[in-house]
């Protein structure tokens, strides 16, 4: 159903055939859009076996299918404007569809519908183009590996093939596939190029029209890419219209030259010619030409088709006048439509029985139907089997709704007084070795970059631990589910079995929680009590994974309930105590009896600080090493391993990582992390207790993976790019500049931003993510590190848990396309990372959140230390240069360990 013709009036009716076409303006909210599938059709097998069959075929001919949907072409009709347009996003399970589809529902005035290339069988395609007429447009997105593979292009080849008369718009592998159906080969380019830029030069035809072109023109953009359209094989109905301009390559930072922008070649506009004659007069060379100067084609078109295919990315945050190739899009597809009469029938509600059903409604005229249990996710995006988003309905059933009464207490200006927040948690919850207790440690509060700590223990009627264990099929294609363990205050323990899992089970429990926004007025932080824990990296199946090669040698989550927590805010040096009970529990126990506690810190706090101070510097050196999973050699083979992937398109980058372990006695693992925080200050640092799963862990990391504040903004600081410190000042600026100006460590930061933007964009608002600082240099005790800002707004009908699973695990520890790079990644690495490169945070009771990145992280377990260790795997990398950064990033946490004895 769709009525996107406007005129000048706002009030506009056309009858064609019967058919009622009239304004959406009554039928669309804020310009969301859902589809529902009551039951999809899954031929899988069949649509990959067409698929190969094609194929096979493409390289040996450029003929065109026989017996394609072509529609009629319609008498001319006055020049009408779309008031919208719908395109259908095909995902090749790439990483950064979403990007595109944030654009797309700028530019379009509607979010497109995304599928997965495997979701629709060709029947379902056809039904909702030729039938239903439910698209004006189609995008294929970017994707890991080659056209040529059935399994990775999916229902692209055939789509390309017999949609002649639909506008589509192929980005990168899409591009390839466009080459590749027609008879053009797909070969290796010269060189593998991921988060680089390039400058190009095009022919001026409607999709590049106001872009300009040439040298030093501004026109730069970011490739991901290691296959390319071999130019020589082109056949006559595909037309090159851009190329860079150059073999070089180039950094998105570069240190500021005077180079003359002379050669600049002028914006060539648009006009009323065809796009032939456009691509025949403008074009100002040849193809044999441009492959002898090393110039790599960049873009081409049909010359009968409204199809188009750009190698580059328009969406990446790097390109420059990427949304304007969008737009041109958009204005390529009202040009065809025109020309061939509109293509769409208004049903208002379509229903096909047994099958599927389109509903274009407002949201919050669907908000009361239930989503299918699977193959429907967010945003109209269809999944196959266990997908990103299984968790979206906000009004699920819980086993009792509980009515939380917040209750807190503030003491101006008391932190100093007491002996700051070492002394506080010490004093407060250090007893019987701090054991069932947490510490999220704003140690490092420099620029502001953190400013509140949150502590506590074991503590009221509310408080439970929760283990979470994967089913061990390990190995295995995950068919979801695990074991979960709860412990009350009063020891009491229970074990069930979660069907659909931990992250499922978390939306369940902050669903049934309710709660009045004045109780925590005039609190300038976020976390209220709730959950604190972590999620172990082996969670990835819950969020999208296929299977886990290794399994966790820890639980795969633990969390405590917290209902009584102390609060300091290192800016103000204020101190907050907060509890939480059920509504009908009126008792302040707790906090009167912590009161009591701060102020004898008071009176005796000299005295502790002394004692403190003397134990802190009681270490002594051990005498044995830790040992590593993976040797010197091995871990540069690994390295070449990633590099063969990323060589053949499998990968952009690939976060390689390891481990090294150490044997331990009697080790006071509190005092181990007093001393981690005194060496190496984090802003994300944390401690975590679980005494009963014998689990210590000692977090010193830099790096925020998600958070979510009250307002509905979510934030994520990536870091990708770490040098080591200098030992003198003009060493040290030398090292940060050479950091800040490398073209690989802006390379991998770039991809991982996009990553992030691409996570974000699942879950939030259209054209609210942004990235409000790139490739920024932040200096920590150790090392330099290069981070990057991401922020969009969350989308009203989404909760936390959806936000989380759409990101995790964080890109940074992945490498993108996330789920290809994950499964290449558990082929490679020998072990389970388990808690390290998962995260570590709250989750308060109404919904906000704050996650870190575990790395620079010991884990104590079972009479074992274990750090993880490891860096982004890019192109341009090099084996020697990467196990160096890998033992670099090891320092900090295995010298605390090393001087304790």
């Amino acid at each position: 159903m769709y009525t996107g013709f406007h005129s000048l009036s706002s009030e506009f009716n056309l009858r064609d055939g019967g058919m009622l076409y009239s304004s959406l303006n009554s039928l669309t909210s804020d310009g969301f859009v859902r589809i529902y599938y009551l039951e999809q059709k899954r031929q899988c097998k069949a649509l990959r076996k067409n698929a190969g069959m094609l194929s096979l075929s493409c390289p040996t001919t450029s003929k065109l299918m026989e017996g394609s949907f072509m529609r009629k072409e319609q008498q001319h009709k006055p020049r009408l404007k779309l008031e919208f347009v719908r395109t259908l996003l095909i995902d090749n399970y790439d990483s950064y569809t979403y990007n595109i589809y944030q654009d797309l529902s700028v530019i379009n005035g509607l979010p497109p519908v995304v599928i997965r290339n495997d979701d629709w069988t060709w029947e379902d395609l056809c039904h909702y183009l030729y039938e239903e007429k439910a698209f004006d447009n189609i995008v294929i997105s970017p994707g890991p590996g080659s056209p040529a593979c059935a399994n990775d292009i999916g229902i692209c080849l055939r789509l390309l093939h017999e949609c002649k008369d639909i506008p589509i718009l192929g980005v990168c592998l899409g591009h390839q596939a466009l080459g590749y159906v027609h008879g053009a080969k797909v070969v290796h380019a010269n060189e593998p190029v991921h988060g680089r830029l390039s400058e190009i030069e095009h022919n001026g035809c409607s999709l590049f029209n106001g872009i300009p072109s040439g040298r030093n023109s501004g026109s730069k953009v970011v490739r991901y890419h290691s296959l390319v359209i071999d130019p020589e094989s082109l056949p006559k109905e595909l037309i090159p219209i851009s190329w860079t301009c150059s073999t070089d390559t180039q950094s998105f930072l570069e240190i500021s030259n005077s180079s003359s922008i002379s050669d600049a070649c002028d914006i060539v506009p648009s006009d009323s010619r065809s796009e032939v004659q456009k691509s025949l007069r403008v074009w100002p060379f040849n193809g044999h030409r441009n492959k002898e100067n090393g110039k790599v084609l960049m873009a081409v078109m049909h010359s009968i088709r409204p199809h188009y295919g750009v190698q580059f990315h328009p969406e990446s945050v790097g390109t420059c006048f990427g949304r304007e190739i969008f737009k041109n899009f958009r204005e390529i597809t009202e040009d065809h439509w025109l020309n061939y009469g509109p293509l769409v029938a208004h049903k208002e509600n379509v229903d096909y029985s047994g099958n599927r059903i389109i509903q274009r409604k407002p949201v919050d005229q669907l908000s009361d139907r239930p989503f299918p249990s699977k193959g429907i996710g967010l945003n109209g995006v269809c999944r196959k089997g266990v997908g990103m988003f299984d968790l979206v309905n906000l009004s699920y059933p819980s086993n009792g709704v509980k009515f939380l009464k917040l209750t807190w207490k503030k003491y101006d200006h008391l932190a100093s007084e007491v002996g700051g927040a070492k002394n506080i948690f010490f004093q407060l919850f250090g007893h019987h070795k701090a054991e069932n207790t947490f510490w999220l440690d704003s140690s490092s509060i420099e620029k502001g970059r953190a400013r509140f700590s949150f502590m506590g223990g074991k503590g009221g009627s509310l408080w439970k631990q929760m283990v979470f264990q994967l089913s061990d099929e390990s190995g295995h294609p995950f068919e979801g589910g695990g074991y979960l363990s709860i412990e009350d205050v009063q020891g009491s323990a229970t074990k069930t079995f979660l069907k659909d899992g931990f992250f499922d089970y978390l939306n369940k429990e902050l669903s049934s929680f309710q709660y009045k926004r004045e109780d925590y007025d005039g609190l300038p932080f976020d976390f209220h009590g709730g959950y604190v824990g972590y999620f172990g990296y082996e969670l990835k199946v819950e969020c999208g994974a296929a299977s886990n090669q290794h399994k966790s040698r820890t639980p795969d989550a633990c969390f405590f309930f917290a209902d009584n927590l102390l609060v300091v805010d290192h800016s103000s040096d204020d101190v907050y105590l907060l509890s939480i009970h059920e509504e009908c529990n009126t008792s302040t126990s707790w906090l009167d009896d912590a009161e009591i506690k701060l102020m004898e810190l008071r009176t005796s706090v000299p005295d502790k600080l002394t004692e403190e101070s003397s134990v802190n510097v009681s270490f002594t050196p051990g005498k044995v090493g830790f040992v590593a999973e993976k040797s010197k050699e091995g871990y540069m083979s690994d390295v070449e391993k990633c590099k063969e992937y990323i060589k053949d398109g499998e990968s952009y980058e690939l976060c390689l990582t390891t481990q090294i372990r150490k044997k331990i006695k009697d080790t006071d693992a509190l005092r181990l992390y007093l001393r981690l925080r005194e060496t190496n200050p984090a802003p994300y640092a944390a401690w975590l207790n679980f005494s009963k799963e014998d689990i210590c862990i000692c977090c010193s990391s830099p790096e925020r993976f998600l958070q979510l504040n009250r307002d509905g903004v979510l934030e994520a600081k990536p870091i990708k790019g770490t040098s080591k410190r200098g030992v003198t000042t003009e060493e040290d600026e030398q090292l940060k500049m050479q950091l800040q100006y490398s073209e690989k460590n802006q390379s991998e930061n770039l991809m991982i931003v996009d990553l992030l933007r691409n996570d974000l964009g699942r879950v939030c608002e259209p054209g609210s993510v942004h990235v409000p600082l790139l490739m920024d240099i932040e200096s920590y005790a150790t090392v330099h590190t290069m981070v990057s800002t991401v922020r969009g707004k969350k989308q009203a009908n989404l909760s936390a848990m959806d936000c989380i699973k759409a990101a995790f695990p964080g890109g940074s520890m992945t490498g993108a396309p996330k789920l290809r790079s994950m499964e290449l990644l558990d082929t490679i690495e020998s072990c389970p990372r388990g808690i390290y490169s998962g995260c570590i945070g709250y989750i308060s009771y109404n919904q906000t959140f704050d996650l870190n990145i575990v790395i620079r992280t010991i884990v104590l377990h079972e009479g074992e230390a274990s750090i993880g260790a490891g860096g982004a795997i890019i192109a341009l990398s090099d084996p020697t240069e990467e196990y160096e950064e890998m033992i670099l990033k090891t320092n900090a946490p295995s010298r605390v360990m090393m001087e304790y004895s």
